[in-house]
C-alpha cells in the first residue's frame, strides 16, 4: 500500500495544475522562468540563455542508483537528465549535457511516457535533473502522465539558481526539492558561472523551497515522500564558503536540514582556465568539510 501520495494529484483534481501550466507557459513568450530574465520568445524560434527553445531536450533517463539513499532505495530514483542549463558552471561535471547540449528534443507526450516508463520499472520517484528552464514542458507532461496513472513523488533536482515566481508556480506540485548551494561568494559565482547574484538568489530560493515542503520525511521503508535535501559540491580551496553555507542552512533554514556533501569535484569543461579549479579536491579538504558539517550537527547524507 502506498504511503506517499504526491501533491500534484490533488492539485490536478482541484484544477490548480491547469492554471499553473498556463502561468508557466506565459513566461516563455518573454522568458523569465529563471533569474537570467533573458526575455527571449521561446514559443517561436528564439532560444533562451539556457540554449533551449520551445521543446525540452532530454539527454538520458534511467533508474539511478547513487547519491541519496532516501531517493534511491532498492529500485532506484527515476532520473531524467534535461539537456542545457540556466547556470552553465565553467567546471560542470556534466558539461557535455549542460553546456554542449547532448540529447534529443521531446514533446509533452514523449516526456509523459518517460515518466510512466520509469514508474513501471519500479522507481521510487521521478527525479527531474536541471529542470529550471523547462518547467512549463514538465507541467504539461505531468498533466498527461497523471491521467495514465503516475503516482510517485516528484524530485526537483536543481542548481539553486531559481526564480521565486517560478517556485510559486511549483507549490503543491513538487514533493521533494533538491537544490545545490554552490557558492557563498559573489566574486566566485561571477567567475565560475557569470552569475554574481547566485548566492543571494540561492538563499531566497532554498528558503522558499523549505517553506513549501519542510524537512525531509520518509516512509516506513526509509524512502523520501517529501521535504528538502540540499547538495553542496565541496570545491578545492574554498572551505570558507562551505562553512558559511552550512551555517546558513543550520541557522536560517532548519537545524534538521539533510545535506549531501559531495566530494567528486575534478576539472571538467573549461575549469583548466582558472588556476584554483585546475586540480581535483583533496581527501584532506573533504575531511575538513565533513568536520564542519558535524560541527553544525546537520543531517549529513552519506
Amino acid at each position: 500500500m502506498k504511503t506517499c501520495i504526491p501533491k500534484y494529484i490533488k492539485e490536478k483534481q482541484q484544477g490548480g495544475l491547469l492554471k499553473k501550466i498556463k502561468q508557466s507557459s506565459a513566461l516563455l513568450t518573454s522568458c523569465s522562468l529563471c533569474p537570467r530574465q533573458c526575455n527571449k520568445d521561446r514559443t517561436r524560434k528564439e532560444k533562451g540563455y539556457c540554449s533551449t527553445g520551445k521543446k525540452a531536450v532530454v539527454a538520458s533517463f534511467s533508474a539511478h542508483f547513487g547519491k541519496e539513499p532516501q531517493l534511491v532505495g532498492d529500485k532506484g530514483s527515476g532520473t531524467i537528465f534535461f539537456s542545457h542549463c540556466n547556470l552553465k558552471c565553467i567546471f560542470c561535471q556534466n558539461y557535455d549535457i549542460s553546456v554542449a547540449g547532448r540529447g534529443r528534443k521531446v514533446d509533452d507526450g514523449n516526456l509523459a511516457s518517460i515518466m510512466l516508463d520509469l514508474q513501471k520499472t519500479g522507481c521510487h520517484n521521478i527525479n527531474l535533473v536541471t529542470p529550471t528552464h523547462v518547467v512549463p514542458q514538465i507541467l504539461k507532461a505531468l498533466d498527461i502522465a497523471i491521467d495514465y496513472g503516475l503516482n510517485i513523488p516528484l524530485v526537483y533536482n536543481c542548481s539553486g539558481y531559481e526564480s521565486i515566481d517560478t517556485l510559486d508556480i511549483l507549490k503543491n506540485i513538487i514533493d521533494i526539492y533538491m537544490p545545490d548551494f554552490k557558492f557563498w561568494e559573489p566574486e566566485l559565482s561571477q567567475r565560475y558561472c557569470h552569475a554574481r547574484d547566485y548566492p543571494k538568489i540561492a538563499k531566497k530560493a532554498i528558503k522558499k523551497m523549505y517553506d513549501q515542503v519542510g524537512d525531509l520525511k520518509v516512509d516506513k521503508a526509509g524512502i523520501a515522500c517529501s521535504g528538502l535535501i540540499v547538495r553542496h559540491l565541496v570545491m578545492p580551496g574554498n572551505l570558507d564558503g562551505t562553512h558559511h553555507i552550512l551555517k546558513f542552512l543550520k541557522e536560517k533554514i532548519s537545524p534538521h536540514t539533510h545535506v549531501n556533501l559531495m566530494s567528486q569535484y575534478h576539472p571538467m569543461g573549461d575549469a583548466d582556465k582558472i588556476k584554483e579549479l585546475s586540480n581535483p579536491l583533496t581527501h584532506k579538504e573533504f575531511r575538513k568539510a565533513l568536520h564542519l558539517a558535524k560541527k553544525f550537527n546537520l543531517k549529513i547524507i552519506r
